[in-house]
C-alpha cells in the first residue's frame, strides 16, 4: 500500500486538513482517518464492517500505529466529518489543487449520469429507468464530470429526476465556478475562444440552451444531433485520422454550417462502412474537425471509469443509512397525472391494434360470396364495438385528466408517498476520496506503462499485484528512514517494472505523513535472483 502514498499525497489527500478538523485529544486523527479510507478504498476493502476480516495490525502499521480504528470508532470518525458537511469545499480545494499548473486537461469535460440503484424500504425514492438492466427502478442520479483524461473532477447527486441541462446550469457549473476552471465573464468584452468544452449525450440536448451557455460563460458544447433527417453526400467525405483515447484510428468525416431552432452550429458527420452517418454538433468556434470527432468518441472513457468503479471500488455502496427531507416547495411530477397518461398510452395501443384488425376486414368482405359475408360483418361489427368502447373509455380519462395538474409541490403528495432523499453527505465524501484513490492509481499506472510491453492489458493488474503483495516495513530513526521492502511478484516483468517504480518513487523524496521519516523503496527480487 505505501507504494501508492506518494501518489495520494500528490493528489491532494491531506489537504482535507484545510477543511475538516478532529479534537487533537483523540487517538485517532484526521491523518490517520483520511489515510485509512484511502488505504481502504485502494485495497478494495468495501466498508468498515469488512475490517473485522482483516489483521487489526497489518493494516495499522502502515497508518503510522499499532492498529487500525475498529469498526464502532471508524464509523464514529466518519460521522464527524460528515456533520461538518464540507465534502463540496474538500472537492472545490482538490480541483484547483489538480489543476493548478496545467488546466490543459480541463479544457474538454465529460458529463454523464450514473444511476445508483435503491433496494432499501425507508427513502421513497422516484423510479428511473436502469439501461443497464432494461428496468424501471427506484434510484438517485450521481452526476459525475471527467476531464479530457477520464480522471474523475467533480461529483453532484440529484435529487429526484433532475435533467441533465438542469444540473449543469444549476449545479455543475456554479462549483466549477467556485474553483479555478471557469471565471465569470463581462458580455461587453467576452472573449472569442471558449473557456472549457463540455462532452454530453442527447439527454441534455437542446439548442437553446447550447447558445446560452456560450453567451454567459463562453462554454462550448460537443454533442450528437437529434432528429436527422437528411443524407450528406458520400463523396464529401474525406478520410482522417482521429486521435481516440491515444488510439489512432482512419475515419470518414465531413463538415458544414448547420442552422438549428435559429441558432448556428457546426456539424460533423462520420460516414461508417455500412453507411450509417453519425451527426455531431459543436459550439467551438476553432477545433479542428477531427479533434472534434476524437473528442466525442473518447466520451466512452467516462463510462469504462463508472465500469472500474463498479467493479473495484464498490461505487454503488450505500456509506450510511438514513433519509433527509426535500424542500417542500420543489416542483415534481405529479403521479396522479403520470398514471393517467400511461392508461392513455396504453387505451392507444390497443385501439391501434384493434384498427389494424378492423380495416382489413372490410377489405376481406369485397371478394367474399354472399354466405359468408355475415360471419366477417360479426367480427366487424365486435371490433367496432370494442373500438367504440375504449374510445369512450378515452375521453373519461382525458377528462379526468384535464382536471390533474401535471405538476404539484412536494408538500401536495400524499405524506406516505412524499418523495424524500437518502443522505447525500457521506457518499459525497467517500466519493471525493476514492476520486483521489483512483486518480494515485492512474497516476502510478502511467508511470510504470513504459516498463510493460503490454501496458494497457497489464498496468492496472500490476497494480493491483503490488497493493495485494507482502513486503518488509524496516524504519531507520537514527538516519529518519523507512524502507519499504516489496515482495517477489508474479513474474519476472512485473519485477522489472517493481524496480523501475522504486527508483521513480526514490526520487519524491516522500516524508511518511506526520513523521520526518524518508520512504526508500526495493524490491527483494532483484537481490534474491542475484544470489
Amino acid at each position: 500500500m505505501l507504494f501508492l502514498l506518494p501518489a495520494l499525497l500528490e493528489q491532494g489527500l491531506l489537504r482535507t486538513k484545510e477543511v475538516y478538523h478532529i479534537p487533537e485529544n483523540l487517538y485517532y486523527g484526521l491523518e490517520s482517518i483520511v489515510l485509512t479510507l484511502a488505504f481502504m478504498a485502494l485495497c478494495r476493502i468495501k466498508n468498515p464492517e469488512q475490517l473485522k476480516q482483516c489483521k487489526p495490525g497489518e493494516i495499522g502499521r502502515i497508518i503510522g500505529l499499532d492498529r487500525v480504528p475498529e469498526v464502532r470508532c471508524l464509523r464514529e470518525k466518519i460521522n464527524l466529518l460528515v456533520g461538518q458537511e464540507k465534502a463540496q469545499d474538500l472537492n472545490n480545494i482538490l480541483v484547483d489543487h489538480w489543476y493548478k499548473d496545467n488546466n490543459e486537461d480541463a479544457q474538454f469535460l465529460y458529463i454523464d449520469g450514473h444511476q445508483r440503484i435503491y433496494y432499501g424500504e425507508k427513502a421513497n425514492l422516484p423510479a428511473k429507468f436502469i439501461s443497464r438492466q432494461k428496468l424501471c427502478l427506484s434510484a438517485t442520479t450521481e452526476f459525475w464530470v471527467n476531464d479530457a483524461q477520464g480522471m474523475p473532477v467533480m461529483m453532484v447527486i440529484g435529487e429526484l429526476s433532475e435533467k441533465l441541462q438542469h444540473i449543469i446550469e444549476d449545479s455543475i457549473i456554479p462549483q466549477m465556478l467556485q474553483t479555478n476552471l471557469l471565471t465569470p465573464i463581462d458580455e461587453s468584452n467576452a472573449p472569442s475562444e471558449p473557456q472549457c468544452t463540455l462532452i454530453f449525450d442527447r439527454e441534455a440536448y437542446e439548442p437553446a440552451f447550447f447558445q446560452r451557455l456560450w453567451q454567459r460563460y463562453r462554454i462550448a458544447i460537443i454533442t450528437y444531433r437529434k432528429h436527422v433527417k437528411d443524407i450528406w453526400e458520400e463523396s464529401r467525405f474525406k478520410s482522417l485520422n482521429v486521435s481516440v483515447l491515444e488510439n489512432n484510428v482512419n475515419m470518414h468525416l465531413c463538415e458544414q454550417n448547420t442552422n438549428l431552432g435559429g441558432h448556428a452550429f457546426r456539424e460533423i458527420r462520420r460516414l461508417a462502412e455500412d453507411g450509417h452517418q453519425t451527426a455531431i454538433i459543436t459550439t467551438h468556434p476553432t477545433i479542428e474537425t477531427a479533434t472534434v470527432a476524437g473528442r466525442m468518441f473518447a466520451r466512452w472513457s467516462q463510462e469504462n471509469f463508472f465500469r472500474y468503479l463498479i467493479a473495484d471500488y464498490d461505487f454503488d455502496k450505500m456509506a450510511e443509512f438514513g433519509v433527509q427531507e426535500l424542500n417542500p416547495e420543489k416542483l415534481v411530477v405529479n403521479p396522479e397525472y403520470r398514471s393517467l397518461t400511461h392508461q392513455l398510452k396504453k387505451i392507444n395501443e390497443k385501439i391501434g391494434r384493434l384498427e389494424a384488425q378492423f380495416f382489413p376486414l372490410a377489405e376481406k368482405v369485397i371478394d367474399l360470396e354472399l354466405d359468408e359475408i355475415s360471419k366477417i360483418t360479426q367480427k366487424q361489427a365486435d371490433k367496432r364495438e370494442q373500438i367504440i368502447t375504449l374510445n369512450n373509455e378515452k375521453e373519461k380519462i382525458k377528462q379526468k385528466r384535464e382536471n390533474c395538474a401535471p405538476k404539484i409541490k412536494l408538500w401536495q403528495m400524499p405524506e406516505e408517498k412524499r418523495y424524500n432523499q437518502l443522505k447525500t453527505e457521506s457518499k459525497l465524501l467517500l466519493n471525493v476520496i476514492k476520486m483521489i484513490c483512483y486518480r494515485a492509481e492512474s497516476a502510478v499506472a502511467t508511470l510504470i506503462s513504459p516498463s510493460l510491453s503490454r501496458a494497457v492489458d497489464e498496468k492496472r493488474m500490476f497494480i493491483k499485484q503490488i497493493i495485494q503483495n507482502n513486503a518488509d516495513l524496516i524504519p531507520d530513526y537514527s538516519n529518519n528512514t523507512l524502507t519499504v521492502n516489496l515482495h517477489s511478484l508474479s513474474a519476472p516483468r512485473f519485477n522489472n517494472a517493481a524496480q523501475k517504480l522504486c527508483e521513480i518513487l526514490n526520487e519524491t523524496q516522500t516524508l511518511f505523513p506526520g513523521s520526518n521519516l524518508r520512504l526508500i523503496y526495493k524490491t527483494t527480487a532483484k537481490t534474491f535472483c542475484e544470489g
